[in-house]
C-alpha cells in the first residue's frame, strides 16, 4: 500500500505536546513577500491548509480580511488560540482543500505554504485555488524545493517510515512553474527562502526534545555574527540562485481565462 499524508497524521502532529511558542513558523516570509508583490490592504484572502494560521494572521494585520481553512480540528485549535492571542481576527473553516466550501471566483488571494507537496495528484487542489480566485486574482504556492539536503533527509525517512507527514514531494522552480500553466495560472515571480534556523540546528533540538532537553527555538550565540548571517542569507536568497538552491521556492502566478459562468 503506497504511503500517503493524511489527516491522521497531522492530527497527530498538531496534538504533540508543544505550545504554539515551541512549534518553527517561517519568520513570517508569506507576508514580506506577499507585500513585496502587492498591498494586501483590503483584500479577501485564503489561506489552504492553514494549520496554525499564523501567515493568514499576519497578512490579516496588514489589513486583508483572511480566512483560514484546515481540515484538522487540531490544528484549528492552535489556529484559533493563535488570532485570539493576535487581536488581528480571522475566519476560521473546516474543509477540504479539494472541495472548497466557497463561491467561485470570490479571493483577490490564494496560498499555502508546505501544503501541495502532500498531494500525490496536486490537480484538484489546485483546480479549486483557480475555481475560487477571481479573474486576474493571485495564487501563492510555496513548497520544498528539490535541490536541498532536506529532500535527502526527507526521502530516507520516508523510506523507512519515520517521516512526520507520511509522504511528501518537492518541487523545482521550473517544474512548478509548469504545473501552474498547465492548471490555468501564469506565473509572475519567484523567490527562494533558507531555512533558519539551519536544518542540521533543527534536527538537534528536535533529537534533544526526543532525550528530554530543550534547545533554544532560535539560538543567536554571538549578536553580531547572528545578523550578518542573516543579511548574507538575505543577499542569497535574493539573487538568481536563490529559487534553485533554497529550502523553500514560492511561485506567485495569476489567474487567466475567461470569467466563470
Amino acid at each position: 500500500m503506497p504511503v500517503t499524508s493524511d489527516r491522521s497524521h497531522w492530527d497527530a502532529f498538531w496534538t504533540r505536546d508543544r505550545s504554539l511558542d515551541e512549534i518553527y513558523d517561517n519568520d513570517d516570509r508569506i507576508r514580506e513577500e506577499v507585500c513585496r508583490l502587492m498591498d494586501p490592504a483590503g483584500s479577501l484572502v485564503l489561506e489552504v491548509g492553514a494549520a496554525t494560521a499564523r501567515d493568514s494572521i499576519s497578512l490579516a494585520s496588514t489589513g486583508a480580511a483572511a480566512v483560514a481553512l484546515d481540515y484538522s480540528h487540531e490544528a484549528l485549535k492552535l489556529a484559533s488560540e493563535a488570532s485570539s492571542a493576535s487581536g488581528d481576527g480571522i475566519m476560521l473553516v473546516c474543509g477540504d482543500a479539494e472541495a472548497l466550501p466557497f463561491r467561485d471566483g470570490c479571493f483577490d488571494l490564494v496560498f499555502h505554504q508546505g501544503v501541495m507537496e502532500h498531494f500525490r495528484d496536486p490537480g484538484p487542489l489546485l483546480d479549486e485555488n483557480r475555481r475560487v480566485l477571481r479573474l486576474g486574482g493571485t495564487l501563492l504556492v510555496d513548497v520544498p524545493q528539490s535541490v536541498h539536503v532536506y529532500t535527502l533527509v526527507k526521502k530516507a525517512l520516508i523510506a523507512v517510515g519515520g517521516w512526520f507527514a507520511g509522504w511528501e514531494t518537492q518541487y523545482t522552480a521550473a517544474g512548478l512553474s509548469r504545473l501552474l500553466r498547465a492548471h490555468g495560472f501564469e506565473p509572475r515571480s519567484v523567490y527562494g527562502r533558507f531555512f533558519s534556523p539551519s536544518l542540521a540546528y533543527r534536527m538537534l533540538r528536535e533529537a534533544m526534545l526526543r532525550l528530554g532537553a530543550r534547545l533554544p527555538l532560535k539560538p543567536v550565540l554571538v549578536p553580531p555574527v547572528h545578523r550578518l548571517r542573516a543579511r548574507l542569507r538575505g543577499r542569497l536568497e535574493r539573487s538568481f540562485v536563490g529559487p534553485a538552491l533554497g529550502c523553500i521556492v514560492g511561485v506567485f502566478a495569476v489567474r487567466e481565462g475567461e470569467a466563470e459562468g
